[in-house]
């Protein structure tokens, strides 16, 4: 198996619901197992980017919002062995008890410090005790299990240190298309998993009230899922997917960088252009292939959970790219493609998971096509201006600058409106 694939498979990833909630509930439901008898207290400490992700996020199962909410299922309800699908099959009765323990105020969250990284340390009170689980680097990475004092997981953590290079970063775009175009066909089969599994999430939300957009993107696409126009066909297909998870209705996502919003706009720009067209299969499963993997080379220097909404600017730049592999491009026109997203959506904040994602990914569409034909009609802004760099990789460097460190202030001013909001 090539490095790539394997690259591609260890991050791709089924997720229910947003990811952060997910996390959360997640590392609750892992120190439970470790206690006995009722559930008194549970203490939440997050980063900036883990609580802003997570702070009106859609619950599957729950009519409530947010890290309290996920927090309070993870110790009623929830599944660690499910990794991010632990809240799968929620009640309303565990919804109801949920409710109940957060109301009496035995749910608490406490800000740890600005940072894109991903922490949570979710500390859980019982009759018999207390246990602490402690998640770095990536949504399920449990790098320490304390029970009542006393140690009984140590792991390393992930991230790389300033000095250490991410695995996607020791390859070029050249290398990246070369590998896409090259690769046996047989290795990417297993990538067609996230056409069914987020197409299935897009019927969800296309059969549920709760939806907002969807309905009048399928009458623009002029009442069929799949029209003959491939634009208003992928907007229809991510928002409608998008919305569903934000909101929390009961299908997974699945993601790639841990973000199952990530997942739907790196694939169903392409899916829409493969059925409209009736393009291969076979071509489509190498473009999400180039997809996936630009979006996890500008989110490794990004950061997971920083205040930029790497749904568009990253998975929407994979977007861009899968698009021009559709349709034949080669090195230059892959390239051309960056600039024009770097050059437009670049800066766009990330204000957690909520609906907003929805319009977010609306935009990440409209930005990916037109970037895309663009460049393969050899219109593109040139290497001089703004951060694009002399070569795609410089790119996508200075794109993920732009969040990490260039937006901390943002961080920062993003949850100064959260805790007023909470005020008031």
């Amino acid at each position: 198996m090539h490095p790539l694939t394997k690259l591609i498979r260890e991050d791709m990833k089924p997720a229910l619901g947003v990811t952060e909630p997910g996390a959360i509930a997640f590392a609750v439901a892992k120190a439970r197992k470790y206690l006995q008898g009722e559930v008194r207290k549970i203490h939440l400490r997050l980063n900036s980017g883990m609580l802003k992700n997570a702070y009106t996020c859609g619950i599957p199962g729950c009519s409530r919002v947010g890290s309290l909410y996920a927090a309070a299922l993870g110790a009623l309800a929830a599944d660690p062995q499910k990794g991010l699908e632990c809240l799968e099959g929620i009640t309303e009765e565990d919804d109801r008890k949920a409710q109940k323990l957060v109301e009496a105020g035995r749910v608490s969250t406490e800000l740890t410090q600005i940072s894109s990284r991903i922490f949570i340390e979710a500390r859980v009170e019982a009759e018999s005790g207390w246990a602490q689980v402690t998640i770095e680097d990536a949504h399920t990475h449990i790098t320490r299990i304390v029970v009542n004092g006393d140690i009984v997981f140590s792991g390393e953590r992930k991230a790389q240190t300033e000095e250490e290079q991410a695995p996607i970063h020791q390859y070029t775009a050249a290398q990246l298309l070369e590998y896409v175009k090259t690769v046996p066909a047989p290795e990417l089969e297993f990538i067609e998993e996230a056409y069914r599994m987020n197409f299935a999430l897009f019927e969800e939300g296309l059969q549920s009230p709760k939806t907002t957009f969807v309905d009048f993107l399928l009458e623009k696409n002029q009442g069929k899922i799949f029209s003959e126009d491939p634009l208003n066909t992928a907007a229809l297909l991510c928002a409608g997917a998008i919305e569903a998870r934000v909101i929390g209705l009961d299908r997974p996502a699945m993601s790639i960088t841990g973000s199952g919003a990530h997942g739907i706009i790196a694939t169903m720009p392409l899916y829409a252009l493969y059925k409209t067209l009736a393009l291969s299969r076979e071509s489509l499963l190498r473009a999400t292939a180039l997809s996936f993997l630009i979006c996890m080379y500008i989110k490794e220097y990004s950061g997971r959970l920083s205040a930029f909404c790497g749904c568009a600017i990253a998975a929407g730049t994979g977007a861009a790219c899968g698009i021009v592999s559709l349709k034949n491009g080669g090195q230059e026109e892959m390239a051309a493609a960056i600039r024009n997203m770097a050059s437009s959506i670049t800066g766009m904040i990330c204000d957690g998971g909520n609906q907003g994602c929805t319009m977010k990914g609306l935009t990440a569409v409209y930005a990916a096509f037109a970037a895309a034909e663009l460049a393969m009609n050899k219109v593109s802004v040139d290497a001089v201006h703004g951060i694009n760099g002399a070569s795609p990789e410089d790119t996508m460097r200075y794109m993920g600058q732009i969040a990490s460190p260039g937006m901390v202030e943002t961080e920062k001013t993003i949850l100064d409106i959260f805790q007023e909001k909470m005020k008031k």
